[in-house]
């Protein structure tokens, strides 16, 4: 018997969105959210407008109910907008439908996040996020940009988004209303975007994070780690960072995993995927 869940999907129309969109729409519901022709409801989470668009459309699609939210809208150029939509984009919708949420008797959301993470970026730009100061983050991002510093606004924005994932799934407002919260990293895995960008720039990716089990990495696995994580059966599961990365995790922090960002350069990295890739299988 299909699910009764009603699911809202952001970024819908690409990547892990719509993978993730078209799962559960195996299951239940779906309100698809992007920019694309053919989603249910089209907002630019980069302003405040668009992310008010949204929250007030899903409730009126709705009726003011929500099963589970996944916030996969997201990018990745080297442009003040990526800090828009990675961080306040997610955060304003995930705060928009708190309530709706709260109306289930099962309540999940999960934002998407990046094994990127898992490298330093900028802790001014993750603080100015953190703060809730967008005006100042996006200046900060601009500077960056400017400095020659823009890929550290991805990984600083997502980072900044595991800070408040983790924050936000234990406080009042949230636990107590049994809503559940959790942050999937994905590594690289094989979406348009990074097939893409595979074939025309292979060391790019490469000398990106080392993935012991290769690059690119499927992406079912990730989509199937989101679907459970706003599924009815996933209640008790809360405030965590899952990384869904092909074992960098592991092989980045090893035995320290307590550490939140890292201090490797290209070269470091490089040098770690060329170790792990000589690594034999484990039987």
């Amino acid at each position: 018997m299909p699910d009764p869940r009603t699911y809202v999907v952001t970024g819908a129309d690409s990547g892990l969105g719509r993978a993730v969109a078209a799962l559960l729409a195996t299951r239940g519901r779906v309100i698809t959210c992007g920019l694309a022709d053919g989603v249910d409801v089209r907002a630019d989470l980069t302003t405040a407008e668009g992310r008010a668009d949204l929250v007030g459309q899903v409730r009126s699609l709705t009726g003011g109910r929500v099963d589970g939210l996944v916030a996969a809208a997201g990018a990745g150029a080297p442009r003040a907008e990526t800090v828009a939509l990675n961080y306040f984009g997610a955060t304003a919708v995930l705060e928009g439908l708190r309530d709706c949420l709260a109306a289930s008797d099962a309540p999940a959301a999960v934002v998407v996040s990046s094994s990127s993470t898992l490298n330093r970026g900028s802790g001014a730009l993750v603080r100015a996020c953190r703060s809730g100061d967008e005006p100042r983050a996006l200046a900060l991002a601009g500077r960056l940009v400017r400095t020659g510093r823009g890929s550290q606004l991805y990984r600083s924005s997502k980072a900044a988004l595991n800070l408040w994932t983790r924050a936000t799934a234990v406080s009042p407002s949230w636990a107590r209303a049994g809503i559940v919260l959790n942050a999937v990293a994905p590594g690289i895995v094989a979406t348009d975007v990074v097939t893409r960008t595979w074939e025309r720039d292979r060391a790019l990716l490469e000398t990106a994070l080392p993935q012991p089990l290769g690059a690119p990495g499927p992406v079912a696995p990730v989509a199937d780690l989101l679907a459970f994580l706003v599924s009815r059966e996933n209640r008790f599961m809360t405030g965590q960072v899952v990384y869904c990365d092909g074992g960098t995790d592991a092989l980045t922090r090893g035995g320290r995993p307590q550490r939140v960002y890292l201090r490797y350069g290209v070269r470091e990295m490089a040098t770690m995927w060329r170790e792990a890739r000589r690594r034999p299988p484990t039987p």
